[in-house]
């Protein structure tokens, strides 16, 4: 997936270049291609390009923080899951302890997947984890209850344990994901065509310049923010990990009090 810090560099620099395209472009018109009417067509022209790029802009960043939201829920549903999943099968017996010892692996790798030291090497479908999921599964179907009440809580056992396959998918489908790159292409373009109609009437001067650079900035911040967003977990603005780290806490406590 592109980095949305680069992403927002590169637009950064092409919309400045509009602007400063527009610049430039004035001083080399003819004065009768500056006159007030020019400038009302163009002023005109560009409010529609504006409000486009506005409500595709603000379109974009409220799709990107529901994609966060949702994965976000994914992410603490499923550590939620894994609790429930282990007092159930606490409640169920000494039997279920190596069953147990899985889930703790399980839950253990599955944090260092989502929530790695370097955010690059997230890795949502990891397969090795999942292994560690078929191989509880396994052990939960191994399981022989001997009364009606273990029957029970072995249900809600395997229930719990395909909710957490389910989750585990729905996060690695999260792969790939996002607003398509012509469409972001084209709303660069939209903005660098507003930019240069801002510099092709902007006076020659250092606040001009400043307010041109600052604004361009603004915008090229939006669009990686949007960006940075819809991975979920990025460099700047991630998914917090603390449902998961508190549920590996507390089965590492938890087991470690029954070990001889």
């Amino acid at each position: 997936m592109p980095n949305p810090l680069i992403v927002g560099l590169i637009v950064f620099a092409v919309v400045l270049a509009g602007a400063f395209a527009g610049w430039t472009t004035k001083q080399r018109l003819p004065k009768h291609h500056l006159t007030d009417e020019t400038k009302n067509v163009v002023s005109v022209s560009m409010a529609v390009v504006a409000t486009v790029s506005a409500l595709v802009l603000g379109l974009l960043i409220s799709n990107a923080n529901t994609k966060f939201s949702v994965l976000e829920g994914e992410v603490t549903a499923l550590s939620a899951e894994i609790l429930r999943l282990d007092q159930i099968l606490r409640r169920y017996g000494p039997d279920a302890n190596p069953a147990r010892e899985t889930l703790r692996e399980y839950a253990e790798q599955k944090t260092d997947d989502l929530f790695p030291k370097e955010p690059a090497n997230v890795r949502l479908g990891n397969p090795s984890t999942y292994a560690l999921l078929q191989r509880l599964e396994d052990s939960l179907l191994a399981m022989k209850p001997a009364t009606p009440r273990d029957q029970w809580w072995l249900g809600q056992a395997m229930s719990l344990a395909a909710k957490m396959g389910d989750t585990r998918w729905l996060l690695a489908q999260q792969i790939g994901q996002g607003t398509p790159k012509a469409f972001v292409a084209l709303l660069v373009f939209w903005l660098a065509l507003l930019f240069f109609s801002f510099g092709l009437f902007a006076p020659h001067n250092l606040t001009s310049a400043a307010i041109l650079t600052l604004c361009a900035l603004a915008v090229a911040g939006a669009v990686g923010m949007f960006l940075e967003l819809e991975q979920g977990f990025g460099r700047l603005v991630h998914i917090s990990p603390q449902p998961m780290r508190q549920a590996v806490n507390m089965l590492q406590t938890q087991l470690g009090s029954i070990e001889p």
